[in-house]
C-alpha cells in the first residue's frame, strides 16, 4: 500500500523576471512504512519535493496525495490542519524554541490537541525516554548538544503520531558519532513504530540508513536503488 503517491508534478519558482523550473514531470510511490532517501547536486530539488510532500509548498501542476488525500486541493487553512495531523519534521539545525525546555519544545505540537495535561505529560514523558533523554527534559536547548537537541527534534516530529516523518539533512550539522546515534534513532522509529519516513541527505553514510534511495537530478528522477 502506498502512502504517498505524485503524478505528473511540476514546480517552478519565479526569480526576477524568469521563471525557474525545479521539478518536471515528477511521479514517484512511497509506500508505508518505507524509509526513503532522497539524494543528488544542489540545486535538483530534493528539498522542494520534501516540502511539496509535506505539505508546506503547493505544485504548479499534478497530483500529490498522501493517505488518499491530494493535498494540492486543500486551502492554506487546511493544509495547515493537515500538516499539524500528518506530519512530522526533522530540520538540520534543529528549529527548537530556545525559551523552551527540551519537554516544553517537545509538547508544543500537542498544544494544537484535545490531549489533558496529563495526558500531555505522559505523551512526551514516554517520548523523551524513547530518544534517551528522560534525564534531560527540563533543559534548554543552550544546554544540551547538538546530537542531544537533534534527539529532542525527533521526540517532537513523532508525539502526534503524524503519518509521515520529512527529514532535511538531519545529521548535516552533526558529528560522526552523534549523526550514527541520530540514524539510529530514525531506523527504531521505521521498523519499530513503522513510522514512514522521507529524508534528504548528502552524506552517503546517512543514505545507507533508508531502505530505498531516489536521485534526482535537474529536477527529475534519475534512478532508484534499493
Amino acid at each position: 500500500m502506498n502512502l504517498v503517491e505524485i503524478a505528473h508534478l511540476t514546480k517552478s519558482y519565479r526569480r526576477g523576471g524568469q521563471v525557474v523550473p525545479v521539478l518536471m514531470d515528477l511521479s514517484l510511490e512511497i509506500p508505508q512504512g518505507d524509509f526513503l532517501g532522497l539524494m543528488g547536486p544542489s540545486g535538483s530539488g530534493k528539498s522542494t519535493l520534501l516540502n511539496l510532500i509535506a505539505g508546506i509548498d503547493k505544485p504548479d501542476s499534478g497530483t500529490l496525495l498522501v493517505g488518499g488525500e491530494d493535498i494540492t486541493k486543500l486551502g492554506e487553512a487546511d493544509l495547515a490542519d493537515w500538516r499539524a495531523s500528518n506530519v512530522g519534521f526533522i530540520f538540520q539545525f534543529y528549529n527548537l524554541m530556545p525559551v523552551l525546555s527540551a519537554f516544553e519544545n517537545v509538547e508544543l505540537p500537542l498544544l494544537l490537541t484535545s490531549l489533558t495535561k496529563r495526558d500531555r505529560r505522559e505523551r512526551v514523558e514516554t517520548a523523551l525516554e524513547l530518544v534517551g533523554l528522560a534525564d534531560r527534559m527540563e533543559h534548554y536547548p543552550n544546554e544540551l548538544s547538538g546530537g542531544q537537541q537533534q534527539r529532542v527534534a525527533i521526540a517532537r516530529a513523532f508525539i502526534t503520531d503524524p503519518a509521515i516523518i520529512v527529514a532535511d539533512e538531519p545529521t548535516g550539522d552533526l558529528d560522526r558519532k552523534s549523526a550514527e546515534e541520530i540514524l539510529g534513532l530514525m531506523r527504531r522509529l521505521n521498523s519499530e513504530l513503522g513510522k514512514t519516513i522521507v529524508m534528504v541527505t548528502h552524506d552517503p553514510h546517512a543514505v545507507g540508513s533508508a531502505k530505498h534511495v531516489t536521485h534526482l537530478e535537474k529536477g527529475e528522477l534519475v534512478r532508484s536503488q534499493t
